[in-house]
């Protein structure tokens, strides 16, 4: 009997063969991980030859490999019919005598006389996430089971799943005889997460590959709505390296829908022990686990991760009734860490339309075709390959003919959920989370699917143009001078990270403002004063966080610290905001604040503005947020830059008024960069350069200023050159003044992305560093190392 079942703190990773990856990696678990803070609820497994005897001493053995042997699996009717017959078989049968004695024995040790103890019953496969293979998801999981005669029952069904048609179809597929896997039922303590939460949690970011983060995910209730997709949980990212050091680590919050939630069902019958409810308005609008908690999490994570010594997909529980945090099942990534980190791809959308749908993106992807409304898995037969699969959700079952699919949307789910994995897996782009896709669309309508542009994913009208690049990273030619980045969107800093770099050169604050936050930091410094329906909107924008004023800076904070985290320790140079009065009126209650001005280019912007007591709360938010990123998070790359400051007497009032909020020069290693901009900084630039460690050249606004240009005009745009004479003179100046000090002098406009020539320039001038387009920066680089050679 001891063969046929083994107690999880028996067995370790040496026992994949007999229990399975799922089970192995609970047992190793429990016995190496426990005294570092790793909690397991314990319980037992029956072994693979505990399944396979089952099967032979019930005649089972040859029916399958014969009707299995005779199986196409791309003829879905059939996979359908035979799977059921098969699964029937199974639940049918009798276990041997031996094993049913031995589950017995083994269920009253653990119940220890509570015969209705809660327990999990979940399978665990002998080919299970090795680490080429992902099988997440293939066999079932019953939760909420008590009872002898329920144990063995939901033991049958777990059983019988090696026999699902996707588990069938992802075995033919790469390449498992079906005869090579058998199956463990691994029987566990539940954890009261029903009244608490749960979720996934990996050890890297799932889209990018960036291995410096714990990504968790976050919902009310039991584990299963977030793994099957059902709910659009709460997500984070945990800073690895600064969270090792003691400090504040989470780098991002996004609060998720999370509309339903598991709980046990009142009336538990058989293996339908479970059901989902609607969770309140109250709790949605609040993040389902505290900061405490998820840094404490992402410290299990990364002891596991240690242990195991690969990136690991890892589910958690959190009891309602204790408040512990448990880990449920742990196993190794098998998508992102096996992907190549010396080949660039990226997907570029040449042209747009409208957008139709919006949620998270899986992959970076870009699909398109038409579309295929499936309302439940017996219709998915209907999708033809090319086509592109929109539906409610989707789960592992759908895995057969997700492979046909040229890509995938649905209504729910976030992006650890099953079927965003087999996305990934399978190389599909997906946008999951959409909320009402399904209505939105109709049949054979022609869409593109981007997840090209970040962690939102778009849906366009109409069949798109789109590029793929692929670029060889390994060994990138010398130059004499730092090629660096301007990042906005902290969605693709992660991606972004991995091009060649020498860091950001410039972030702008004003895309954080607009993307993460969307309300003047005026109408939220004075919230009590606004009129009850700004208040609504303003309060729905704030979920989750716990004042006004904190949500500015918290947002501020999130977006920095991913920009900083996704490049340490390389430099990464924040602009303070730099919107002008239109586009700060543009924000959610910014009318009442702003001015109404004929030429906002040349009004009320930047140092300015910031020393302007109408202002200068607001710019106490931005310091205050700075401040925190370098100080309490120790994320010392962040360096401070002023744009547009008109004479050296703003420069003084601006840099006194950063250090007054605790942004001083020189402190922690604090560099204060100006932008050079505006004619006068450069004829001027010794006098600015007495308050600056510095100079990043904004070409656009020089161009402008210098030529008498306006921009936006199109009717003078083709007048529009950084290689005028002119700019090139005061470009010069800039750079000698800088370098006759030895201080900073980049370059962060827009003209050497647009021409390399103009790079070439400025790298014979002696500048410090050019700061590129993500698009631009490999196309420039070989072209200047071309040139030089």
């Amino acid at each position: 009997m001891q063969s046929y079942v083994l107690r999880l703190d028996q067995v370790g990773m040496n026992d994949v063969d007999k229990v399975g990856g799922k089970n192995a990696s609970l047992g190793e678990m429990i016995q190496e991980l426990s005294g570092a803070g790793v909690q397991v609820p314990n319980g037992f497994a029956t072994t693979a030859d505990a399944f396979r005897d089952f099967l032979q001493h019930s005649g089972l053995e040859q029916r399958i490999h014969d009707v299995l042997s005779q199986l196409n699996t791309d003829d879905i009717q059939a996979l359908t019919q035979t799977g059921k017959e098969v699964r029937q078989w199974i639940l049918d049968a009798e276990f041997q005598p031996e094993l049913d004695q031995a589950i017995t024995a083994a269920w009253q040790e653990l119940a220890g006389g509570n015969d209705q103890l809660a327990v999990a019953v979940r399978s665990s496969a002998t080919a299970e996430d090795l680490p080429d293979a992902s099988f997440a998801g293939q066999q079932e999981t019953f939760l909420n089971i008590r009872g002898l005669s329920a144990v063995k029952h939901a033991i049958r069904e777990v059983f019988a799943s090696l026999y699902n048609d996707r588990a069938i179809s992802y075995r033919v597929h790469h390449g498992f005889e079906h005869s090579e896997v058998a199956l463990s039922a691994g029987i566990q303590r539940m954890v009261r997460s029903e009244t608490g939460s749960s979720g996934v949690m990996f050890t890297l970011d799932t889209e990018s590959g960036f291995n410096h983060v714990v990504f968790i995910t976050s919902a009310y209730g039991l584990g299963e709505t977030v793994v099957q997709g059902a709910v659009n949980p709460d997500e984070f990212y945990v800073y690895k390296p600064t969270l090792k050091q003691g400090a504040p680590a989470i780098i991002r919050r996004t609060l998720g829908a999370k509309a339903i939630k598991m709980v046990y069902a009142e009336e538990a019958k058989g293996s339908h022990a479970v059901e989902t409810v609607p969770v309140s308005m109250e709790e949605r609008q609040r993040f389902s686990i505290n900061d405490t908690e998820v840094q404490q999490l992402a410290r299990i994570a990364i002891e596991i991760e240690k242990h195991y010594g690969r990136p690991m997909d890892i589910e958690w529980a959190k009891d309602g009734d204790t408040g512990e945090l448990l880990v449920v099942q742990a196993r190794p990534e098998t998508v992102k860490s096996r992907s190549s980190q010396t080949v660039i791809e990226r997907y570029l959308l040449k042209e747009t339309s409208t957008v139709l749908a919006e949620g998270r993106s899986i992959g970076h992807r870009i699909g398109s075709g038409a579309v295929r409304i499936v309302h439940d898995i017996s219709e998915m037969d209907r999708l033809q390959p090319g086509e592109v699969l929109v539906t409610d959700m989707t789960d592992p079952d759908w895995e057969p003919v997700m492979k046909r699919a040229a890509a995938i949307v649905t209504n729910r789910g976030g992006r650890t959920c099953h079927a965003a994995i087999i996305a990934r897996e399978l190389g599909i782009p997906a946008i999951v989370g959409c909320g009402d896709v399904t209505d939105r669309l109709r049949d054979g309508q022609l869409i593109t699917v981007s997840c090209a542009e970040g962690d939102t994913g778009r849906v366009y009208e109409g069949k798109l143009d789109f590029e793929h690049q692929s670029s060889c990273v390994e060994s990138m030619p010398p130059l004499p001078f730092d090629i660096m980045m301007n990042v906005g969107n902290p969605d693709r800093a992660f991606d972004f990270q991995a091009l060649p770099n020498a860091g950001v050169g410039l972030a702008r604050l004003e895309f954080i403002i607009n993307r993460m936050i969307g309300i003047h930091p005026k109408a939220l410094l004075n919230y009590d004063t606004q009129p009850p329906m700004l208040q609504q909107t303003i309060d729905r924008r704030i979920a989750g966080y716990s004042n006004p004023v904190d949500f500015y800076v918290d947002r501020l904070v999130e977006g920095i610290s991913t920009l900083a985290a996704a490049f340490y320790p390389k430099k990464v140079i924040v602009r303070m905001s730099d919107f002008k009065s239109n586009e700060y009126s543009h924000l959610i209650g910014g009318d009442a604040y702003e001015p109404v001005e004929e030429n906002p280019m040349l009004g009320f912007r930047g140092a300015a503005r910031y020393i302007s007591e109408s202002f200068r709360d607001c710019f106490e938010l931005e310091c205050r947020a700075l401040k925190r990123v370098r100080d309490e998070m120790h994320l010392t790359n962040v360096e401070v830059m002023v744009p547009f400051v008109r004479t050296p007497g703003e420069a003084r009032q601006v840099v006194e008024l950063l250090a007054a909020h605790g942004l001083k020069r020189g402190e922690n290693g604090l560099r204060v960069i100006m932008m050079c901009e505006i004619p006068s900084n450069a004829l001027l630039a010794e006098q600015f350069l007495e308050h600056f460690d510095g100079f990043s050249i904004g070409s656009n606004d020089l161009t402008q200023l210098t030529l008498g240009l306006d921009r936006d005009s199109g009717v003078i745009a083709h007048l529009f050159d950084e290689r005028n004479e002119a700019v090139l003179k005061l470009l010069s100046m800039a750079i000698s003044a800088c370098r006759a000090q030895g201080k900073y002098i980049g370059i962060c406009g827009q003209g050497p992305s647009d021409h390399p020539d103009l790079a070439r320039w400025l790298m014979e001038q002696g500048i410090n560093s050019v700061s590129l387009n993500p698009d631009s920066v490999l196309d420039t680089w070989f072209f200047l190392a071309n040139d030089k050679v």
